[in-house]
């Protein structure tokens, strides 16, 4: 008995200093929301001053349907990351990317979203994680060293594909993104990989406002959740917007104001978390109870509805233009009342007709937006609590655009027509036809008419060049619209081109616009004679242009004069664009004439693959320069002068 009182009173005395030299013994750490608790912390997080990050490997699965060829098998994997901040300084808006590279499909991510997408997303060439709902790493100082505060565990899970082993690869590199912070190479070792990052000594921040949340960042589009939507893209657009999100926790709008829900059906709060919660609530009176629902803008004509309009930039049918054609179409606004727990929703998505691709990142809490005080007084309100939403425009993957060009020059008698299948190969039955065939030289005038009509003038223009012609044909580019480049002529101190846009869809597209990147030809922008035109800085080599008043109204197919015997006619609108060559470097028929990238209303148009060459024994000239434009003058003066 003697001996036991000396133990337990050693062990009194010890215990104090146990718990000074080692916290993380006497109780366990939440590193997360839903993170695990451990007893011990992870390797080099005690000697990291700074951001310490570390990547776990746990098990994985192989997955159906299996397959002899290591490199195509397909495994499910989890794992876990962790961000700590262990410097004397807040964290705010983390970023931590993991250099996947076994072609990782991110399944689902606990304690954070990725900023490139929704999941399931593609993460083959890395992803970047951002706190969802813990966006800021608060320092141990100011808490006291709760870790819930300063530190995050993401829970992964996901598909990779190959590798050998039981064990799941590592990717090959994890780093703190955000401005100031360097990283070191990572260390791995067993199945951990981790890094120390610290501030960059030489980095001068930009002086800003300080803020309480993290500072509103600049997108494409910008989406404040009080709700507002800011075209922030000289060259983006919507049309007809589509505004999309998941509640995450039962909740649903109960009332809607410069803006519709597209479907509305009170049974399905009846048999929901809703309906459980709000029993006596006459459902039949909510906006929407759909987890996901689909926002519209409202019509021009019910602006002054008392209801559901007056609200100032509501009610424009869904149509956002780039403020340098219209600032006062560049916002939206409409107000939602929800009955729901203090947590945005999550998963946005934008999307309208004829416009670029939009992808949205998760919502990030800013600074309450400031509103005139509704009493009238010399005040400002600010709303409880505010979220942003930036969306940027993606690049039309290959066979997905909206758009095409196809390209003709003064000095090559052929014209190249927009790539086969460029705006997807739709529901075409490709055994009539090549979906990855080169597309076929044609006489220029063939662009003027459908797709289906061309094919005995193509058989006829390459019998006549001593062209080889397919049995199997290249299937259409089935773009709704299109547009011809055409280098109209190259003399001694200047160039010009000229520029139509084909509409093929059946509807008629109002406030059109497009844009054109010529890379260093751009600069040497003097005139564009048909349409409105200026230069996009601030690197000024892409012309913008749109309609004139009259002119922008880019009218659909139409039936020919004799529908029977006559090909339909496309809506189409034409202008000669002049440059100055004051740049002697540059060389039009070897392809500085063309454009590097062409947008229409925003969305971006895939271009052809090559370009006229310079026909042998054909001598460039500026002859039909001068005519060219006095045409174009007078077709311009006689339209006018109709009005």
């Amino acid at each position: 008995m003697k001996i036991r009182y000396l133990h337990s009173n050693l062990l009194l005395l010890v215990l104090p200093l146990i718990i000074l030299l080692f916290p993380t013994l006497s109780r366990a750490q939440d590193y997360g929301e839903d993170a695990t608790k451990t007893d011990t912390p992870p390797p080099g997080l005690a000697r990291c001053n700074g951001v310490y990050m570390s990547y776990n490997s746990g098990g994985r699965e192989k997955l159906y349907p299996r397959t002899k060829n290591a490199t195509a098998q397909a495994w499910s994997f989890k794992a876990t990351a962790m961000i700590v901040n262990t410097g004397i300084e807040e964290v705010k808006g983390w970023e931590m990317f993991v250099g996947y590279r076994h072609r990782e499909i991110i399944v689902s991510a606990t304690g954070a979203v990725s900023s490139d997408g929704d999941f399931p997303y593609d993460a083959s060439n890395g992803t970047t994680f951002i706190g969802s709902p813990n966006t800021d790493l608060k320092t141990s100082i100011e808490t006291a060293g709760d870790y819930t505060k300063i530190s995050t565990n993401i829970e992964i899970t996901g598909t990779l594909f190959g590798g050998r082993g039981t064990a799941t690869p590592l990717p090959k590199s994890i780093k703190l993104v955000n401005d100031g912070w360097q990283c070191p190479a990572a260390t791995s070792k067993g199945g951990t990989m981790q890094v120390c990052c610290k501030r960059n000594p030489k980095f001068k921040a930009k002086k800003k406002a300080k803020t309480k949340f993290t500072p509103r960042r600049h997108g494409d589009l910008n989406i404040i959740y009080d709700v507002t939507i800011d075209n922030d893209s000289p060259l983006g657009r919507l049309d007809h917007w589509n505004l999309t999100w998941e509640w995450m926790r039962g909740e649903f709008i109960h009332s809607l104001r410069g803006a519709y829900s597209a479907e509305k059906n009170p049974s399905e709060c009846l048999h929901s978390k809703a309906g459980q919660f709000y029993g006596d609530l006459d459902f039949s009176q909510v906006a929407t109870c759909q987890k996901k629902p689909i926002i519209k803008d409202l019509p021009a004509e019910r602006k002054e509805d008392k209801l559901l309009g007056m609200l100032p930039f509501c009610c424009k049918n869904g149509t956002l233009l780039p403020a340098l054609m219209d600032a006062s179409k560049s916002r939206a606004i409409f107000q939602l009342q929800n009955r729901t727990a203090f947590f945005p929703p999550q998963h946005w998505k934008i999307d309208g007709i004829v416009n670029p691709q939009y992808k949205c990142g998760p919502p990030v809490r800013v600074d309450p937006t400031g509103f005139p005080d509704p009493s009238g007084l010399q005040a400002t309100t600010y709303a409880f609590a505010t979220w942003q939403v930036i969306c940027n425009i993606t690049k039309p993957k290959p066979k997905a655009a909206r758009c095409c060009v196809s390209y003709s020059a003064f000095y090559n008698d052929s014209a190249i027509p927009c790539n086969t299948c460029a705006c997807g190969c739709g529901d075409i039955d490709t055994d009539t036809c090549n979906a990855n065939a080169r597309q076929l030289l044609l006489p220029p005038d063939s662009l003027l008419v459908p797709f289906e009509n061309r094919t005995l003038k193509a058989k006829v223009w390459a019998k006549r060049k001593h062209m080889a012609f397919p049995k199997k044909l290249p299937c259409p580019d089935n773009c709704g619209i299109s547009l011809n480049w055409h280098v109209n002529s190259d003399y001694a101190d200047g160039w010009s081109a000229r520029v139509t846009v084909f509409n093929w869809g059946a509807n008629a597209v109002e406030d059109w616009f497009a844009a054109v990147d010529l890379g260093k030809a751009g600069l040497g922008y003097e005139n564009v004679y048909s349409f409105n035109g200026s230069r996009v800085p601030p690197k000024n080599q892409t012309i913008f242009f749109q309609g004139v008043r009259g002119m922008n109204f880019l009218i659909g197919l139409t039936n020919g004069t004799h529908p029977g015997r006559d090909p339909k006619v496309p809506g189409k609108m034409q202008s000669v664009i002049s440059f100055k060559k004051h740049l002697g470097s540059l060389n039009i028929p070897r392809g500085d004439g063309f454009p590097k990238r062409v947008f229409f209303n925003g969305e971006e148009c895939e271009l052809p693959k090559f370009f006229p060459k310079k026909s042998s024994g054909k001598r460039l000239s500026g002859i039909g320069f001068l005519p060219s434009i006095l045409l174009v003058i007078t077709t311009f003066l006689v339209f006018m002068c109709s009005f």
